[in-house]
């Protein structure tokens, strides 16, 4: 008797947990409680097909009956699907042959084993919904922004938390480069992917995608929210610098200004998000050329030449200005070609003097390595006066080589045109 008590209680506690668990509505709730017990009396039984299964999770109760058919006495060829006539009058004197009988089934009667696959199986299917359920609150939200709640942190990414203790993901290099999170922190951070491979979904966030950028500038500017401005592009290297083009319809809004704010108030809080990531505003043009010459602001450029099948741009500025348009470390450029998406080559102004007649880099085999002039030439560069205008920093940058090594082909090739000229 206690044996049975015990196994009961179980069946209680088991439609408790099911009870309790989060995401699951009353109508699936049901439907997969029936499923449960049908396919445990499947195993018992050999099918389920002569079962009814009524379930009542609000009272934590559940009925089971099987019905079969009344035979003759000795004709019985399936004892789950048919009784004999005088079992079936066991039940009730009235019962005939051809008739059905109904009876109830005492699930506890099958011991602890059943009502352990019962909760196994249950488990399972709770689990599978929870992963539905996670899988489809996400997979249209891509891109939008959110915060979480830091849970742990680990070397190569942070976990996070949503307001129904989902779990997120925080790839590191999906984080800003500063970033440097504690547990319980409040993150924010765009919805990059999600991930149901096998039926277990993961949902991953980005902090250094350009739409967490673009959902940033939304929230915080409201002449983009409300379709005023249009953000026509955006450049970032995340945590350092980005570049966003903006565009208005209404000649009564300053795109730019609306953006920055009074005194960079409207920005400043972007870029406190960002870690410090600086932020350039310029008005976007369709004019590739006045475009470009705005995306290296501040530099000012003397003149550019196009190649618009290859995308490519030659852009000729006076000395001093060549280290502005290139910037610390290749950002400006590197940001402007990004924005523009030409790939952009600055050259030196040549001032005064005569025109002297220019070489081809092979010609140097002699006194330069052939893969020195190789990597220079990958870059588009095959004569000594092209490498003689172009910035030190890019031909380091872009050629991929040492410092010595370029300011070793420097004087060389420098040395060449100053014996000419003597």
């Amino acid at each position: 008797m206690a044996k049975k008590k015990e196994e009961t209680m179980s069946l209680i506690d088991t439609f408790s947990e099911f009870k309790e668990t989060k995401n699951i509505d009353r109508t699936t709730m049901v439907g997969v409680l029936e499923e449960s017990f049908r396919s445990v009396v499947a195993k018992i039984f050999g099918s389920d097909e002569n079962f009814d299964v009524i379930v009542n999770p609000d009272k934590g109760d559940f009925e089971i009956y099987r019905n079969r058919e009344v035979v003759a006495d000795g004709e019985v060829n399936d004892e789950n699907k048919e009784i004999t006539l005088t079992a079936a009058r066991e039940i009730d004197p009235d019962y005939e042959v051809g008739e059905e009988v109904s009876e109830p089934i005492d699930f506890a009667k099958f011991g602890r084993r059943a009502i352990l696959t019962l909760r196994q199986t249950l488990a399972s299917k709770i689990l599978e919904l929870e992963h539905d359920s996670l899988y489809n609150k996400y997979k249209d939200r891509v891109g939008e922004i959110m915060a979480a709640e830091v849970y742990q942190t680990w070397k190569h990414e942070t976990l996070l938390m949503d307001d129904e203790h989902n779990e997120l993901l925080l790839p590191k290099n999906q984080q800003i480069p500063r970033d440097f999170f504690h547990k319980g922190d409040t993150v924010r951070a765009v919805i990059d992917r999600v991930d149901n491979t096998n039926g277990n979904p993961k949902i991953y966030l980005s902090r250094t995608s350009t739409e967490f950028l673009r959902r940033l500038l939304e929230q915080e500017i409201p002449e983009i929210a409300d379709g005023l401005i249009s953000l026509r592009r955006i450049a970032r290297i995340p945590g350092e610098r980005a570049k966003i083009a903006v565009e208005s319809y209404d000649d009564r809004i300053d795109p730019v200004g609306a953006c920055v704010g009074v005194k960079g108030s409207r920005i400043h809080g972007i870029v406190r998000e960002l870690n410090n990531e600086n932020i350039d505003v310029i008005n976007y043009t369709s004019n590739i050329k006045l475009f470009i010459q705005r995306a290296l602001s501040p530099a000012e450029v003397s003149n550019i030449v196009l190649n618009e099948e290859e995308r490519k741009a030659e852009v000729y500025l006076r000395p001093e200005e060549v280290s502005l348009a290139i910037g610390k470390g290749g950002m400006n450029i590197k940001l402007a070609s990004m924005l523009t998406e030409f790939t952009i080559d600055v050259y030196r102004e040549v001032e005064g003097g005569e025109e002297t007649e220019d070489i081809y880099l092979d010609e140097f085999s002699d006194e330069i390595d052939q893969w020195v002039i190789d990597a220079i030439k990958s870059i588009g560069l095959t004569t000594a006066k092209e490498v003689l205008n172009a910035p030190r920093d890019m031909l380091i940058e872009k050629a991929d080589l040492e410092e010595d090594t370029v300011d070793e082909v420097l004087r060389i090739l420098k040395a060449e045109f100053d014996d000419e000229n003597n």
